[in-house]
């Protein structure tokens, strides 16, 4: 039957439903993607320095390593922290001193904070909205 609305093969809802679906696991992959670019960013201005994983040996020695995570090594009597990206954004292994970790942790609360108060200011936006106009459903 034509306008079933049990029938989902026909069902514009089926369809816009299946499209709207579709549209969040596409920003999914795009914000997961994001998110990792803006921590490489970040290890970058905080004086972390960037080694690509090129060769089999440091593939190997970089599997090695928690992916995403940092790593604290004593290295010649200093503290080195080591980040690990095998993802093929980056396939590489970042190493910075405690002054540049210590940078990136400021960096990562200034981030988090500045997210915060959009969060705030959009929630404070969303309160002028006027419910009124769209009928008594909400």
């Amino acid at each position: 039957m034509r306008g079933d609305p049990c029938n989902v093969e026909n069902s514009p809802r089926a369809a816009t439903g299946a499209m709207a679906a579709l549209g969040l696991m596409l920003a999914g992959c795009v914000s997961q993607r994001q998110l990792v670019q803006n921590k490489e960013d970040m290890l970058a201005a905080s004086g972390f320095t960037f080694t690509p994983a090129d060769t089999p040996q440091r593939q190997a020695e970089m599997k090695k390593l928690p992916p995403h995570r940092f790593v604290r090594h004593e290295r010649n009597g200093k503290t080195v922290y080591l980040y690990a990206d095998p993802t093929t954004i980056c396939d590489c292994l970042y190493v910075g001193s405690e002054q540049a970790y210590q940078q990136y942790r400021r960096l990562a609360l200034q981030k988090q904070i500045a997210d915060e108060q959009l969060e705030a200011a959009q929630m404070n936006q969303d309160a002028s909205w006027d419910w009124g106009m769209w009928g008594p459903m909400f």
